[in-house]
């Protein structure tokens, strides 16, 4: 989300779940330059020019499928998808410096002829049907994701979104709930680069001294004004804002009309802890109850208790503005390329690779029938853990909310490959 904090959705997260990780979920690599990679024309360097890194050993095992064992491949309208698909290149096309503090990515000289191809197709950004299928039936290869035991995995599905707030870039009436951006003394001490056991493990702190201490909690920076950061933009709802810290990124609505996204830029390394768990536990409302509307209608008859409530959440997350060049695409994942509703999944990169195009078979939510369709998996989060767990992307805005807030079923992965690559792998 990520970039991107992928959430349990709405209602798992201010139950229970930890969403805010104990260490950053994996940050995009380098990508040249600052430009928006949507905005990029699709460049498929000559073989000889992608560096061969190191290879990465991937817990995920696979077993080679056949497309027709996919359920549900034929009716899956693959609307939108070859936009995504060619965004997906550009990513594994550009130049990331290798780094065993980076997840476990899809490597860009398998991709290279697939990505060629891609570039020469001549297809439209919305194509659909039959001619992307038929490309990628040519290109690609299903291998199926088992557990340990070699059987078909099988994982929970949730998924996350993007929320809209209203907010101001100056403090004043309701517009007083501030996200901030990151902060200049915080220290980030990446693992991986010492211990490469702990690829991908990283810690935040700051210099007391010449010791590394815990960053400051959220009542520390909410009390003390000479250890708050700059804002980017106060808020008008407490308990919205606090919705947009746990989904990692997402809108905000100016006065003047402007809508700008608030990106997932850093966070303070504390844990998460549930506001939800603590209304029940006060007695304020049972915790079945403790949805976002509960929560918004217990703050505005308690407002003098608002604060109280949101610091027993110690974990704090930093944005950084960027604009919507999209509306259709949303925040970038930890992949660093911008999502596309309904069709990214954030993914345990220890099992499939970042970049991998996956076909995903589950449920839709409230037994509203069957999700069967291609997403590319394009994020990470410190919740999604194992194989075929995942988390899917609903898109922006209130309804795509209420999806992702509902989200909580079995799924199965099959991860489509280069046809001529073997089976998947990761640098």
């Amino acid at each position: 989300m990520k970039k991107i904090l992928p959430a349990l959705g709405v209602l798992a997260v201010l139950a229970a779940c930890s969403s805010v990780p104990l260490e950053e979920p994996a940050a995009p690599g380098p990508v040249a330059p600052a430009e928006d990679i949507a905005l990029r024309p699709l460049v498929v360097p000559p073989l000889s020019a992608l560096p061969d890194t190191a290879a990465r050993s991937l817990r995920g095992r696979f077993a080679a499928a056949d497309w027709s064992g996919l359920p549900g491949w034929s009716e899956d309208d693959l609307r939108h998808v070859w936009k995504g698909f060619i965004n997906n290149c550009k990513g594994l096309m550009r130049p990331v410096a290798g780094s065993l503090s980076q997840p476990a990515r899809a490597t860009p000289r398998v991709w290279q002829p697939v990505c060629g191809a891609a570039s020469r197709a001549g297809l439209a950004p919305e194509s659909g049907g039959e001619a992307v299928r038929a490309f990628l039936r040519a290109h690609l290869r299903p291998w199926r994701l088992l557990d340990g035991a070699g059987h078909a995995a099988s994982g929970t599905v949730t998924g996350y979104y993007e929320p809209l707030i209203r907010a101001s870039r100056q403090p004043g009436g309701a517009y007083r709930w501030p996200l901030y951006a990151p902060p200049d003394d915080l220290l980030t001490i990446d693992l991986g680069a010492v211990y490469p056991e702990l690829a991908g493990k990283r810690i935040r702190g700051k210099l007391a001294g010449r010791r590394v201490v815990p960053y400051d909690t959220r009542a520390q920076i909410a009390a003390d004004p000479s250890r708050q950061p700059p804002a980017i933009v106060w808020a008008d709802d407490p308990v919205e804002a606090f919705f947009l810290q746990i989904q990692g990124s997402g809108r905000a609505a100016l006065p003047d009309g402007t809508v700008i996204r608030l990106a997932y830029a850093d966070h303070n390394g504390r844990p998460y802890a549930s506001i939800g768990q603590w209304l029940a536990r006060q007695g304020e409302m049972p915790l079945a109850q403790t949805s976002m509307q509960n929560i918004k209608r217990w703050a505005r008859e308690h407002p003098d208790r608002i604060q109280q409530m949101l610091n027993v959440n110690p974990a704090m997350v930093f944005f950084k503005e960027e604009p919507v060049v999209d509306a259709e695409l949303g925040p970038k994942g930890a992949y660093g390329i911008p999502l596309l509703a309904g069709r990214a999944i954030a993914v345990d990169a220890d099992f499939v690779p970042l970049g991998a195009p996956v076909y995903l078979a589950t449920e839709l939510p409230g037994g509203a029938g069957p999700l069967r369709r291609l997403v590319f998996a394009q994020d990470t989060g410190a919740a999604i853990r194992g194989a075929a767990r995942a988390d899917f992307y609903w898109g922006f805005g209130d309804e795509a909310g209420q999806q992702a807030g509902r989200m909580k079923q079995s799924g199965q992965m099959w991860v489509l490959w280069p046809a001529q690559a073997g089976a998947p792998s990761a640098r």
